[in-house]
């Protein structure tokens, strides 16, 4: 009896034996499975990590070309403002004066601005008026003997010498100061102008112990102007120029009193950086009252 159920135990435990081999194995089997399948996921990962960090560096590059972009255009942009329109035979005005200019058009008279047919005319047109506004001509005596104009990038502005000299004298009218006092809050709020004070006469001949002849006469009225801004309105001697044309460029013939009381002027010739200068105008804070 005993013989029998030792072998019984020992087949039981052989089989409990061969049980446990197959689950290692299996198990086994399992792990190495499981390992080849991270280091496949590790391989892959690691690869969409190389195509993540190749695609950030394509973004990275394409960010920098746009931003490159927008610097290029911006850069363009500035440049475009500072490009200049013909006026005539010679560039004179950028884009962006171009727009105040535009802008200025709009508050100007319909039948004047219906007279300007070319940019030169148009330009000449929004000086003017900006001009005017500035120095507020409307308050002066006599303020449509005072005329002004634009040749290129030469801003003129002419006054009859009745606002300024009696018949035949130099000395400046104390009813002219006023003025003369704007023209010098105009020159001094842009220290780039320089300005040219230029003295015209009639043909009539003149002569006597002060004035020697119209050429004398017209160098005396333009110092005396030029005295006057430098030494009560203080305007740096260095941006004046005093000159006279005696009567050698008449606006009209000399035939009649009214045409030689046209001839008889005194122009300011304002030599500006016209873009900063027209800029200066259009604000409608700078100028003095």
């Amino acid at each position: 009896m005993k013989k029998v159920i030792i072998p019984t135990v020992i087949l039981a435990l052989l089989a409990t034996s061969c049980v446990s081999k197959k689950k290692y194995v299996a198990l086994q089997d399992q792990y190495t499975n499981t390992k080849g399948e991270l280091q496949k996921t590790t391989i892959e990962k690691e690869k969409l990590t190389a195509k993540f960090t190749a695609i950030e560096k394509r973004v990275e590059n394409y960010n920098n070309k746009i931003n490159s972009l927008k610097s290029d255009n911006v850069t363009l942009e500035r440049e475009n403002e500072v490009k200049l329109s013909l006026v005539g035979n010679t560039a004179v005005i950028s884009k962006q004066t171009r727009r105040l200019m535009n802008e200025t058009l709009t508050k100007v008279d319909s039948i004047a601005l219906s007279a300007a047919k070319t940019l030169k005319d148009s330009l000449n047109l929004a000086v003017a008026y900006n001009l005017k506004k500035s120095i507020h001509t409307s308050d002066l005596e006599n303020s449509k003997d005072i005329d002004i104009n634009i040749d290129q990038t030469v801003v003129m502005i002419s006054v009859s010498d009745k606002l300024l000299f009696n018949t035949a004298s130099y000395r400046v009218k104390k009813g002219a100061y006023k003025l003369i006092a704007k023209l010098a809050a105009l020159i001094k709020s842009e220290p780039s102008m320089d300005v040219m004070i230029e003295g015209h006469t009639d043909a009539r001949t003149i002569s006597n112990d002060i004035v020697q002849d119209n050429w004398d006469l017209s160098v005396k009225r333009a110092t005396s102007i030029v005295r006057l801004l430098e030494s009560k309105y203080q305007v740096e001697g260095s941006r004046l120029i005093a000159s006279g044309r005696g009567s050698t460029m008449p606006l009209v013939d000399n035939s009649s009193s009214e045409n030689r009381r046209k001839n008889r002027r005194t122009k300011i010739v304002i030599l500006p950086n016209l873009d900063k200068f027209f800029a200066l105008l259009s604000s409608e804070n700078t100028m003095m009252e």
